[in-house]
C-alpha cells in the first residue's frame, strides 16, 4: 500500500466573465488527491492522510475517494471548511491558480491527529504540494517522514504554489525537511525554476536533491518529456505528440504512475531504486509519460486506468527505445 499524504480540496474552473456573471464548474480535486485515485486506477493499493472537512465538499471528497477504491481509514474529518482553489485555464492551456483556504481543513490537521505507527503493509509514503508548507499540517507531515525515514520509500512532489506561499526561500526550507528524508523526488522544470530561479540548471538540482539523499529524481519538461537522475546517470524520454485538452492533472499523473510502475515491477523498496539501471529508468518514464499523455487528453484532473496506458505504450511495441543516456 502507497499512503498518500496531503490535500483533498475543491478545484473550481472558472470560465470567461459573461456580463455580471462568471461561470464554474466545482470538481474534487487537490494534488495528493488525484494521485491516490490515480494509484488506485493503475492497480496499486493506495490509502489518504489528509484533513477533509464534515462539510458538503468535504463529503464529496470522501465518498470520491471510497468510491475510487482508496483506503480512507487514516483520513481525519474536521469541522473546519473545505479549500476551494479557483482555477482559470490561459490561452496556452496552462492552469492559473488561485487558493482560499486560510484555517480550512486541509491545513488543520496536526501532529496529534497522526497515527501512532503505519501497518507493515504501507510500503511508501508520498508528500507534496502546499501542505508541506502551510501549518501546522506542514510540521505535523515533516515529523510523518522523519519518522518513517528508512522503514519506507518516501517519495515527495513539492509541486510548488507561489499563490499559496509566495515566498520562495519560505518553502524552500520547509520543503527542506522533506527532501532529507526523499527516497524520490518527482518535480516539474517550472516547480524548479519557480524555486530555484530561472536559469537553474535541471541537472544542479537534481544534483542537490540526491545530495540530500534521494535514491532517484525525475523531473518533467512539459512537452519536452521528462529526464531522470539516478546512481547510474541520467536517462530521458520526449514527450509524447497528442492534443491537449488542459494539462491539470498531469503531473499528479505522473507521480502516481512512477509509484505503480515501480510497485508492479517489485522496485518499490529503497534498495531496488537505488540499483535502477539505464534500460528500467527507461521503462519507468515511458510508462509515467503514457499515462500523462492521456490525462492532459481529457477536460480536467482525469487520470487513466492501467487499460487506457496499456493501450498507448500498445502502440509503441514494435517502434524503438524511446528512452536514451545523456
Amino acid at each position: 500500500m502507497i499512503l498518500v499524504c496531503g490535500e483533498a480540496l475543491i478545484d473550481l474552473f472558472v470560465g470567461p466573465p459573461e456580463g455580471t456573471e462568471m461561470p464554474a464548474r466545482a470538481v474534487a480535486g487537490g494534488s495528493p488527491f488525484n494521485v491516490a485515485i490515480g494509484l488506485a486506477r493503475l492497480g496499486a493499493r493506495s490509502a489518504f492522510l489528509g484533513g477533509i472537512s464534515r462539510d458538503r465538499f468535504g463529503v464529496l471528497l470522501a465518498d470520491i475517494l471510497e468510491r475510487e477504491g482508496v483506503d480512507t481509514r487514516f483520513i481525519v474529518r474536521t469541522d473546519r471548511l473545505s479549500t476551494l482553489s479557483a482555477i482559470a485555464t490561459a490561452p496556452d492551456g496552462q492552469p492559473r491558480y488561485s487558493f482560499h483556504g486560510e484555517l480550512a481543513a486541509d491545513r488543520s490537521l496536526a501532529a496529534e491527529d497522526l497515527p501512532d505507527h503505519l501497518p507493515d503493509e504501507v510500503r511508501a509514503l508520498t508528500f507534496g504540494s502546499y501542505t508541506m508548507v502551510v501549518e501546522p499540517v506542514g510540521s505535523a507531515y515533516a515529523m510523518l517522514a522523519e519518522r518513517e525515514k528508512g522503514r519506507r520509500v518516501i517519495s515527495v512532489d513539492p509541486n510548488v504554489r507561489p499563490t499559496v506561499v509566495s515566498d520562495m526561500k519560505r518553502w524552500s526550507a520547509a520543503a527542506a525537511r522533506f527532501y532529507r528524508c526523499a527516497t524520490i523526488v518527482k518535480a516539474s522544470d517550472e516547480d524548479v525554476h519557480a524555486a530555484f530561479g530561472a536559469d537553474a540548471s535541471l541537472a544542479d538540482v537534481a544534483a542537490y536533491w540526491l545530495g540530500y539523499g534521494a535514491r532517484l529524481v525525475v523531473i518533467t519538461r512539459g512537452a519536452e518529456g521528462a529526464v531522470a537522475f539516478g546512481a547510474t546517470g541520467a536517462v530521458e524520454v520526449p514527450g509524447r505528440k497528442v492534443s491537449v485538452r488542459d494539462t491539470v492533472g498531469a503531473g499528479d499523473t505522473f507521480h502516481a504512475a512512477l509509484l505503480a510502475r515501480l510497485a508492479a515491477t517489485g522496485r518499490l523498496d529503497e534498495a531496488a531504486i537505488a540499483a535502477l539501471d539505464r534500460e528500467a529508468l527507461g521503462d519507468l518514464l515511458a510508462y509515467a509519460t503514457a499515462a500523462a499523455s492521456v490525462t492532459i487528453t481529457r477536460r480536467g484532473a482525469d487520470l487513466p486506468h492501467c487499460a487506457d496506458v496499456e493501450a498507448v505504450l500498445a502502440q509503441d511495441a514494435a517502434a524503438p527505445s524511446l528512452s536514451r543516456a545523456i
